[in-house]
C-alpha cells in the first residue's frame, strides 16, 4: 500500500511536470495572450487540463483494459495534430481572428458604451439585465457575488472556454499512449493504473492552472497600461506558436517518417 501511494504521489508530481512541456506552454500562451485577467487565465489552464485529462483517461484506459496496440503511423498522426494545431492557433492570433471570434460570441464585451445593465428580481432571484441597441444585444445573467466561478465563466465567453478544452483534448490524444505504456510498466493492476492516470491528470490540471496564471500576468498588466507592448507580446506568441508547430510537423513528417514508407514512432 505504501508503494502504491508513493507511485500515485509521483504520478501527481509528474502530471505537474507534464504541464510544462514546451508545446503545452506555447499553446496556452497563444490563448491567454488575449486575456486581461489572471483569474481568467487560470480558468483557461483548468479547462486545458480538463480536456487533456479526459483524453488521457479515455484512450489510456482503452489501451490498458483492451491491450490495444497503436500502429506507428497512427501514433505519429496523433502527434502531428499537435503541430498543426500550434500553427493554426498562431495564425489565428496573428490575423486577429481570435479577437474577432471572441467579440462575436461575447457581444457584451465588444460594444463599449452602448451596453448598459440594471438589476431586477424574479421572486427571490436577482438577475442582471444587460442589453444594448447598436446592434441589438439582449443577455440575461444571474447576479453572483464578484469573483464567483459562474461569473468568471460568463466573462470569459463560450469561444474562450471551448478553445482551451479542445486544445487540451488534442494534446491528450498525442500523449495518451505514452502515459498508458509508462503506467503498464509500473502498475500491473489495470484499475489502479487508471487511478494513477486520473491522479496524473489532476496534477496536469494544477500545473497548467499555475502556468497560465504566470503567463497571463504580464499580458494582464500590460493590457491595462501599455497597449502597444501588449500587442507586441501577442504577436510574438503567435509567431512562436507557428514556428514551433512547423518544427514539430517537420520532425514528425520527415525525421520520424510519417510521410515516408517506413515510419518509426516512440511514444514520449
Amino acid at each position: 500500500m505504501v508503494n502504491l501511494l508513493t507511485v500515485i504521489g509521483v504520478g501527481f508530481l509528474l502530471g505537474i511536470r507534464h504541464a510544462t512541456d514546451p508545446d503545452h506552454v506555447i499553446a496556452v500562451a497563444t490563448i491567454v495572450s488575449r486575456q486581461r485577467s489572471i483569474r481568467h487565465a487560470g480558468l483557461i489552464g483548468i479547462l486545458w487540463g480538463l480536456g487533456h485529462t479526459l483524453t488521457i483517461l479515455f484512450v489510456g484506459a482503452a489501451i490498458i483494459l483492451f491491450n490495444l496496440v497503436i500502429p506507428p503511423r497512427i501514433g505519429l498522426t496523433m502527434e502531428l495534430a499537435v503541430g498543426l494545431m500550434l500553427i493554426f492557433l498562431g495564425v489565428l492570433n496573428l490575423t486577429g481572428v481570435t479577437q474577432w471570434v471572441a467579440d462575436r460570441f461575447m457581444p457584451a464585451h465588444s460594444h463599449g458604451g452602448v451596453i448598459h445593465s440594471h438589476s431586477h428580481s424574479h421572486g427571490e432571484d436577482v438577475h442582471a439585465h444587460i442589453h444594448g441597441h447598436n446592434p441589438e444585444v439582449h443577455l440575461h445573467l444571474e447576479q453572483k457575488p464578484e469573483g464567483g466561478f459562474k461569473e468568471a465563466l460568463e466573462r470569459v465567453g463560450l469561444y474562450q472556454l471551448l478553445r482551451p478544452l479542445a486544445v487540451g483534448i488534442v494534446h491528450g490524444l498525442a500523449g495518451s499512449a505514452a502515459v498508458a505504456l509508462l503506467v503498464l510498466t509500473t502498475i500491473r493492476d489495470p484499475w489502479w493504473a487508471i487511478v494513477y492516470m486520473l491522479v496524473f491528470g489532476v496534477g496536469t490540471i494544477a500545473g497548467m492552472m499555475l502556468i497560465t496564471m504566470i503567463i497571463g500576468a504580464p499580458f494582464a498588466y500590460t493590457g491595462k497600461r501599455f497597449m502597444n507592448f501588449n500587442r507586441g507580446l501577442g504577436v510574438a506568441s503567435g509567431f512562436i506558436s507557428v514556428a514551433f508547430g512547423l518544427f514539430i510537423s517537420f520532425q514528425i513528417g520527415f525525421v520520424d517518417g510519417l510521410f515516408t514508407a517506413n515510419p518509426h514512432w516512440i511514444p514520449h
